[in-house]
């Protein structure tokens, strides 16, 4: 954008005090007030590079868990001597995402304050230390504290990538951003968890060097990511206070972060149970376990690519009954599998259903929350996904201590078809109230409708 030349500004300057007047002293103020958007377009090959950086940063969330998953057998065996073992070493897994739900509210802040860049590129750089921090661990308290740092690491990823996602982008293109980067974690899942599957057969410590890598995405960061400029401080307090007058439906959100608990408690039994349950039909190998979370992922990604089409078309309750409805097929295959096509077939099912049940509950959240508080409200849910999949080892490991792996997976197929049956109340109540006012305002013009020959004879 160009600067107005003087007459132009002597100009604006007789005018009297308007709307646009105030617009033409700000944009004469562009030297030193910063815009809200960058000055100077990018060129189409370096917007290519913020998109791809960006995507390749998401995916390091995923890579949190399921790098080490097929691991967590020789895990137990290495540190078999320590108390708790069995529970411990499903924490392994689950740890981070505890301290992910504690530090993501604070890199919000401190992105705000501070800004993103800087931040993002430490981030992946503890992200990448504190994740290889598992190939010298010779204690499982120390893999353990490693794990913490990695959780408090991708925190700040997580938020920060959002962050930067909402300040490049907006409106159709950020919505087409966001499924496309749902998509690319869940089939980027399939290349990492197949990859920790095979280095797993070398060495239970061979997957953390995946971690490590994450360091290369730092100098693309710093190349290809610019800082947003910021709104002026006097017009940010002006918008906060427009928005802040439309309320949140808080009933809503809190209904939605209780389901992304609920379904990410059932869901991480998969993750943190199903290597040992293998182990027990006498199927197991880490590379086996690795195709079958792979499968699970790619069903994921591919559904989560068809999640745009199907909110056109269907109501919201109905893409969570579908979502929950294929869960609790997935599951209750899973108990009955024994071979693997079956636990592969099992995966799949349940991989599509999540697939278009994690993004529903975004939307959803995010519809009913004003733009002042979306990002809030979706910190929230994510907080909300994130304790259930650290909760999950706790709770399935005590049931399947009372009735097993087969049962355990059983009756968390149960949940997720209660669950969906819930989902679907409210559109049943919606179309018993739109069937009753319909009945009522059809009797309401009976009565207003005049009288015939035959009623006045009578």
């Amino acid at each position: 954008m160009n600067d107005p030349s003087l007459d132009q500004m002597r100009t604006q300057a007789q005018q009297p005090p308007r709307a646009a007047t105030k617009t033409g002293a700000a944009q004469a103020k562009l030297p030193d007030a910063a815009p809200p958007t960058p000055p100077a377009p990018m060129s189409s090959r370096s917007l290519a590079g913020r998109k791809l950086v960006l995507l390749l940063v998401a995916t390091l969330t995923i890579m949190a868990g399921i790098i080490i998953a097929p691991s967590l057998p020789a895990i137990e065996s290495r540190f078999g001597d320590s108390d708790h073992i069995a529970l411990l070493s499903r924490m392994v897994l689950t740890l981070p995402s505890l301290f992910v739900a504690m530090s993501a509210p604070l890199a919000g802040i401190l992105a705000d304050r501070y800004g993103r860049k800087k931040l993002l590129v430490g981030a992946i750089a503890l992200y990448g230390i504190a994740g290889a921090s598992g190939l010298i661990a010779d204690s499982l308290p120390m893999l353990l504290t490693g794990r913490a740092i990695l959780g408090i690491a991708i925190g700040g990823i997580i938020t920060l990538n959002t962050a930067l996602i909402g300040d490049y982008f907006t409106g159709a293109e950020r919505e087409k951003y966001l499924g496309l980067q749902q998509a690319f974690v869940q089939l980027g899942g399939v290349v990492f968890v197949m990859s920790g599957g095979l280095l797993a057969e070398l060495h239970w410590r061979m997957p953390f060097v995946i971690y490590g890598a994450a360091l290369i995405l730092i100098p693309a960061v710093i190349i290809f990511l610019t800082e947003p400029q910021r709104l002026q401080r006097k017009q940010s307090r002006q918008t906060i206070t427009a928005l802040t007058s439309v309320p949140a439906n808080w009933p809503v959100v809190a209904a939605v972060c209780l389901l992304a608990f609920l379904i990410n408690v059932s869901f991480y039994t998969v993750p943190s149970q199903l290597q040992f349950h293998m182990k027990g039909l006498g199927i197991y190998d880490a590379s086996a376990f690795g195709m079958v979370l792979a499968a699970f992922n790619l069903a994921g990604g591919i559904a989560a690519l068809c999640f745009g089409r199907l909110k056109r078309r269907l109501d919201t309750a109905v893409i969570f009954l579908a979502g929950l409805s294929l869960m609790a097929a997935g599951f209750g295959l899973l108990s009955v599998a024994s071979h693997f096509p079956g636990l592969v077939l099992a995966n799949v099912i349940m991989g599509a259903g999540l697939g278009i049940a994690i993004p529903n509950v975004f939307s959803t959240a995010i519809s009913h929350s004003p733009a002042s508080l979306r990002g809030r409200i979706a910190g929230m849910v994510a907080t909300s996904i994130f304790i259930g999949q650290f909760i999950s080892p706790f709770l399935s490991q005590y049931w399947v201590s009372v009735v097993g792996y087969a049962d355990m997976f059983r009756n968390v197929g149960l949940i997720m078809a209660a669950l969906a049956l819930f989902c679907i109340l409210p559109s049943l109540r919606n179309g018993w109230l739109a069937l009753t006012r319909q009945r009522t305002s059809y009797r309401g013009r009976r009565a207003c409708r005049p009288p015939k020959k035959a009623d006045l004879k009578t």
